[in-house]
């Protein structure tokens, strides 16, 4: 549920700004507004995906302890690093058309490096290193330790959730306002 958020975001945020140049061109907006507006949207659909994986924690015993107040952070973290990441598709977009289709090859990729249906202890150590450099493994793995092993994450993967999804924020931020100027050239 998770990662179909980030996916879905950040590929209909992706053409955010392209879709909808015949706007740019007539009157000013703050561009900013299109890719935001797509992970909002996109947000609302995620919190109603919620009810239903709910249901089926509750339905399989799996049962709802006091961790799950904290899973409001875990979502705030990986809206922040959505942003952050259509803030850069948006504005490769624009300059590379192609980037629509690397995009999904991308997600295709990243879908397979984030241990989502697997166990990450599976794998050999010099691979976990490797996918453990993946931000959405450590908030995927901070969710999945509250709702499956009933655990409170440690401080380390709230310090690391929380500053990947600022730094990623932070980095969309400073590409897409120093871009945004040119994109009215790029029509």
């Amino acid at each position: 549920t998770f990662f179909n958020y980030y996916s879905e975001a950040s590929n209909s945020s992706m053409s955010a700004v392209v879709a909808n140049f015949s706007l740019l061109n007539k009157i000013y907006i703050p561009k900013y507004i299109f890719p935001l507006s797509k992970c909002l949207f996109v947000g609302i659909n995620f919190l109603l995906t919620l009810i239903p994986l709910y249901a089926v924690i509750l339905l399989t015993g799996t049962g709802i302890n006091i961790y799950h107040l904290v899973l409001p952070y875990a979502v705030v973290c990986l809206f922040l690093f959505t942003v952050g990441t259509s803030f850069i598709l948006a504005t490769l977009s624009v300059f590379l058309r192609d980037m629509f289709y690397i995009y999904g090859i991308v997600i295709q990729i990243l879908t397979y490096m984030t241990p989502i249906m697997y166990d990450i202890n599976m794998l050999s150590p010099k691979l976990q290193m490797v996918l453990k450099l993946n931000p959405l493994y450590h908030i995927i793995t901070f969710c999945r330790t509250i709702i499956l092993y009933h655990e409170m994450p440690d401080l380390r993967a709230f310090l690391i959730c929380g500053g990947s999804a600022v730094i990623m924020l932070i980095i969309g931020l400073v590409v897409f306002k120093k871009n945004q100027d040119k994109f009215i050239y790029y029509v």
